[in-house]
């Protein structure tokens, strides 16, 4: 169950923290004075519906929180529908990903899936009735007429010639247009509304188009096709849903939704908007993310840059990550943009929590202990998770041989760089002490290949006999015993913070981030996961939080770095206390 979530209007673009004070938002408040009321016999059924024509992105995880939790927090019910009206666009990958992804956050329709599509005979019968009470006309004007007619928002439409048809004459029209008697968008079956209306929804807006398009589930049965806004309501008073809960664009959409309800004289659900999720650095809309992937900015829908939750899921998120972050935003009344930096924030508290450490190094510099015993290996013991010991420890091989970071080695080291150097002692995390004795370079190049170090037989664990500390410990691999890795690196997929922010004539793509992809193929990490599988997660130390990703084969690990070890949110919400 989702707990009821924190209020409204908040993490605006100036970042505004989340409030402390939980308490009831406006949706469940709507819902409990139903409920007090005696409104649909005290019921709560909700349904989300996703239309299958891509996959799902963070943006649709709110909405699922939202439609889910609700049914959730008060013994109700929420549907699973599918709003497949438009076939042209829609295909079962996009069902079963949907599926997939539900599933994966967590939520269960338990039997109740539905599709728009199983009430095609319904909703033709329903626009039938209109057509019968003289509240909808068979429209031969084209697309780009009926778009001039509408009018604009300070001009009122005009009136179709074909409006004034007889009832007579626009049932024949329209049982034609079913039986396939006209070509595709030679006609259109529009509700008789208010072409005056300040409203530009209500001005006599299209029910049903011919579209000659195979349906992934209906086949060639149909040639015409309900509209969204004529299919929305219709269905949620078929499967008897209490609260239609949409987000704020479909708000204009409401008096039309209420106005075919009111016309058919059927069960009328209440639709309630809120806030859709705009999360900064990334765009969440469909259309957008499609058009990426098409043109090949990214390498597919679960590419680990996208906001989709197969993205997500591949980089690493965890569906309890999000389902946090979901209920810090909460539910809202107007839109805002969500700094990113919170949704990472909620991850790392996550991960923190639930992965292993382990060592990997990225930028290997190798590392010969001349003093160590020739052949020599050891196991040592390493905690998997400090802050949970029931994770228990593991062991790890230590030989004379090893990687360390690159980074992690100075020659000429600058103030305040505690690390190895020329005659510096340093600790290896869970080993020794070592200091370095000697540099070798290549005599082409003059890059250090090499460190030559001594260590201390009696430093194991960390301790020393005579008490001496390090400033500095470091990270490192056995080079016989380590796993080749391959680690990719991601940044935000947008440089601008809003990228729906823009200029008259400019691309959202122009803000695309040409460093959000950087790919390291040399690296190594710890034995123990030589055997790891794809989705597994782990913390390297110092370095983040990684992924197995599903690119990974026998003989190379592919990981995916989730998200770093830097809070940047942490830092904005210290800056405002």
């Amino acid at each position: 169950m989702i707990v009821p979530e924190k209020n409204t209007d908040k993490l605006d673009k100036d970042v505004k923290g989340p409030l402390e004070t939980p308490q009831l938002d406006f949706i469940r408040a709507i819902i409990e004075e139903d409920i007090k009321a005696g409104k649909h016999d005290g019921r709560v059924h909700t349904r989300f519906p996703p239309e299958p024509n891509g996959y799902l992105h963070i943006g649709h995880a709110k909405a699922i929180c939202i439609d889910f939790g609700v049914a959730a927090d008060y013994g109700g019910k929420c549907n699973l529908r599918m709003d497949d009206s438009n076939p042209a666009k829609e295909s079962m990958e996009f069902v079963e990903a949907i599926e997939e992804d539900i599933r994966w956050l967590g939520f269960d329709w338990e039997d109740r899936l539905y599709f728009a599509s199983d009430y095609y005979e319904q909703l033709y019968e329903y626009a039938e009735q209109l057509v019968k009470k003289g509240k909808a006309y068979v429209d031969d004007l084209s697309a780009a007429e009926i778009r001039e007619y509408r009018g604009t928002l300070t001009k009122p439409g005009r009136e179709s010639r074909y409006r004034n048809r007889s009832v007579e004459e626009n049932l024949d029209l329209f049982q034609r247009m079913r039986a396939g008697e006209f070509p595709d968008g030679s006609k259109v079956l529009r509700a008789k509304i208010d072409m005056a209306s300040g409203n530009l929804n209500m001005r006599d807006p299209i029910m049903y188009r011919i579209l000659r398009a195979k349906h992934y589930r209906r086949g060639n049965t149909w040639c015409i096709y309900p509209t969204y806004d004529f299919t929305h309501g219709q269905s949620d008073s078929i499967e008897g849903i209490t609260h239609s809960l949409c987000s704020l664009e479909f708000e204009d959409h409401r008096p039309l939704y209420d106005w075919y309800l009111d016309q058919l004289g059927i069960y009328h659900p209440q639709q309630i908007e809120f806030a859709r999720l705009n999360l900064s650095h990334t765009v969440l809309s469909k259309r957008l993310l499609k058009q990426l992937v098409d043109e090949g900015h990214v390498s597919g829908w679960d590419d680990p840059r996208m906001p989709t939750l197969s993205g997500m899921r591949r980089r690493g998120y965890t569906p309890e990550a999000i389902r946090d972050f979901c209920d810090r935003i909460g539910v809202a009344k107007r839109d805002s943009l969500v700094n990113i930096a919170l949704l990472q924030h909620c991850l790392r508290e996550d991960l923190n929590k639930r992965t292993q450490r382990v060592m990997a190094v990225l930028h290997p510099l190798r590392v010969v202990i001349d003093n160590y015993p020739e052949g020599k290996v050891e196991e040592l013991d390493a905690a998997n998770n400090p802050e949970d010991e029931s994770m228990g420890s593991r062991k790890i091989p230590f030989s004379g041989t090893i990687y360390i970071e690159r980074e992690d080695f100075r020659e000429d080291p600058p103030k305040k760089f505690f690390r190895l150097a020329p005659g510096r002692e340093v600790r290896l995390k869970h080993a020794y002490y070592i200091t370095c004795d000697r540099v070798m370079k290549d005599q082409r190049t003059g890059e250090i290949v090499e460190l030559h170090c001594t260590y201390d037989p009696e430093s194991r664990g960390g301790w020393t006999s005579d008490g001496r500390k390090v400033m500095g410990t470091l990270h490192w691999v056995s080079a016989e015993h380590a796993v080749n890795a391959e680690v990719r690196f991601y940044d935000h997929l947008f440089v601008k913070e809003d990228p729906f922010d823009l200029k008259e004539g400019e691309d959202f793509k122009h803000y695309l981030n040409p460093n959000s992809l950087e790919v390291l193929s040399d690296c190594k990490v710890e034995s123990t996961l030589a055997e790891a599988k794809p989705g597994s997660r782990y913390q390297f130390l110092r370095q983040g939080y990684f992924c197995v990703d599903s690119d990974s084969i026998e003989q190379r690990l592919v990981f995916n770095r989730t998200v770093s070890l830097r809070d940047t949110w942490a830092k904005i919400e210290k800056a405002q206390q």
